[in-house]
């Protein structure tokens, strides 16, 4: 299966060139003008590789790079006219993997792919796989089964249950959660987290109504039970 790019950029002349070179070594590529449809394309078409340019329109590349790291772990190639050393740790604070500049060859781009493809290949496999009686979560895929059937969850649920599943037997307060799956500027947002909490159990739970792995801990948050709740 060939390795999926996202290229992010908003020069449609651009975006095709590094879409034909790309696809010309074997990679399957899609390619997003700006923030908004960035965002979306990664949760949708899941890529091994984000090209990312930081110069968008409305939605500042920086901005796309935090928001997809709340969610998902794929390398971040910036790639950019800004050269000053602020532009690039801020990037690579904010969680991008590489940084480059335009203009650029072809032949460095294509091995700073290759280097984050290898990256996350090692990564992926000491990432474990979490079973807890009938469910089971593949980390290193993003997948979740109940009874061997896949279970589809938006990004969000899955991280949501990732951070609680990762943490089985403690409390995680509101706040926590919050912090973790939809960052700092949401962590007083508890009707949201209650929302998906809610989502989350009639999806994995056998009976939703009386939640065996997802429990409430009134006024605090929640905790992750690994068996069946006493």
């Amino acid at each position: 299966m060939s390795a999926r790019i996202l290229v992010v950029d908003d020069e449609p002349q651009l975006g095709r060139l590094l879409a034909t070179t790309l696809g010309a070594r074997g990679y399957d590529v899609a390619v997003a003008v700006d923030g908004p449809a960035a965002l979306a394309q990664a949760a949708s078409w899941q890529p091994d590789v984000v090209l990312l340019d930081l110069g968008l329109p409305g939605m500042d590349g920086l901005d796309v790079c935090r928001q997809l790291r709340t969610w998902s772990q794929v390398p971040i190639i910036v790639v950019t006219v800004r050269d000053a050393e602020q532009d690039k740790v801020k990037a690579l604070d904010l969680g991008a993997d590489d940084y480059l500049t335009k203009p650029f060859g072809t032949d460095e781009l294509l091995a700073r792919i290759r280097v984050a493809l290898r990256h996350a290949a090692r990564t992926a496999t000491t990432e474990p796989v979490l079973s807890f009686g009938a469910l089971r979560l593949d980390l290193a895929r993003r997948q979740v089964f109940v009874d061997e059937q896949e279970i589809h969850l938006t990004p969000k649920e899955y991280d949501l249950l990732r951070a609680l599943a990762t943490q089985a037997g403690k409390v995680l307060t509101h706040r926590m959660l919050l912090r973790t799956v939809w960052g700092l500027p949401y962590e007083h947002d508890v009707p949201t987290l209650r929302v998906f909490i809610t989502q989350l159990r009639r999806k994995i739970e056998a009976d939703p109504a009386r939640p065996q792995h997802i429990l409430t801990a009134p006024g605090v948050g929640y905790r992750f039970q690994a068996g069946e709740a006493s």
